[in-house]
């Protein structure tokens, strides 16, 4: 199969300042995993502290962190007072992101749902172009997969990710992980033995196999099916009738179980079984968050253009805040509403 590439995420939120969607081979290649040696490379990579500290300032670049390591972690703001802030329910770090979607997750299909999105929209997982980022991609999705067969107790988890090179490459590394390994060009991704089916990335050009795949496991017996960060809708390709009826006869059968997008003044969070939650920045307490709105649905552009045009008017430092966030509305508004029609 011919090697394809990552486009924008399913909900692509990139600045203003960026013109087009990052590229990056699906295929996957050894150099991905300079410096690791098989499993072990996960505890090692998470073991850094590199990335950890309150909220989600370690999403932001290492440079950033190293002004916030002296804020106050999160757990320790938690010990200090009985009291729960508006934030925590947001993961503290990113594998805590991770584990926190895998929980979700479990607890979706443990209550009877059969089809899942998770989405992760951080810059971590948005541009690979930088050097490791691919293997860091694969070691997240194994943090998932743990955890989901830990939360569920599932022994027979099939994972399918977009190359075969990659399929291949991961099952030799991970000679020990509990779950299958398939690609979605494989002839046969999955048996009738397989319980649950998670897609890892799959990509737009991917499209008619990830298709496929999902009307397979409505056999009966119907068996559950994750998407973990899917990639089926670029910019690349523009906006129209196909990606409308992408949204409103496929992806309209999913569930969003866990989504978590930093914005550059607040969030946008939502971890089944709870609600949306949109969260503004608390600027008395650096790398904080308080709770602006809860919704039942994903909030559109225009839900987020009124909550922090609402914050303009409230807060003595509204003008300034609503200018910064002026920006990337404006960028993502047109690519937000089509989508969501």
């Amino acid at each position: 199969m011919a090697s394809s590439t990552y486009p924008s995420s399913l909900f692509n939120l990139s600045s203003s300042s960026s013109t087009s969607a990052t590229r990056l081979p699906l295929r996957f290649s050894g150099s991905s995993f300079n410096g690791c040696n098989g499993v072990s490379v996960t505890k090692a990579w998470f073991s850094s502290g590199s990335r950890i500290c309150a909220k989600f300032e370690k999403f932001q670049a290492e440079d950033d962190l190293e002004e916030s390591t002296t804020q106050p972690s999160l757990q320790e703001v938690e010990e200090d007072g009985e009291q729960e802030e508006d934030d925590s329910c947001l993961p503290s770090d990113l594998e805590g992101a991770v584990c926190q979607s895998g929980e979700a997750s479990a607890s979706f299909v443990s209550s009877g749902g059969m089809r899942a999105i998770v989405e992760l929209l951080i810059p971590q997982l948005q541009f690979l172009d930088e050097e490791g980022a691919q293997a860091e991609l694969w070691e997240l999705s194994r943090v998932f997969l743990d955890t989901l067969i830990e939360e569920t107790g599932c022994e027979r988890v099939k994972a399918v990710f977009p190359d075969a090179g990659a399929a291949a490459l991961l099952k030799y590394r991970w000679t020990d992980a509990a779950f299958g390994f398939a690609s979605l060009s494989d002839r046969k991704p999955i048996t009738s033995e397989d319980e649950i089916v998670v897609m890892i990335v799959p990509d737009y050009q991917m499209l008619e196999y990830v298709e496929r795949l999902a009307s397979s496991l409505l056999d009966d017996p119907p068996r559950p099916l994750i998407m973990w960060n899917p990639r089926l809708i670029s910019e690349d390709v523009g906006v129209g009738f196909n990606v409308r009826k992408l949204r409103r006869y496929f992806l309209s059968t999913f569930t969003t179980v866990y989504s978590m997008r930093p914005m550059e003044s607040g969030a946008v969070f939502r971890c089944y079984p709870g609600s949306w939650m949109v969260f503004f920045d608390d600027k008395d307490r650096p790398n904080r968050y308080l709770l602006a709105k809860e919704l039942l649905r994903r909030p559109d552009a225009e839900d987020l253009e009124m909550i922090f045009g609402n914050m303009q008017e409230d807060s003595e430092q509204g003008p300034s805040l609503f200018d910064r966030a002026a920006g990337m509305f404006s960028s993502m508004n047109r690519f937000m509403r089509i989508i969501s029609k």
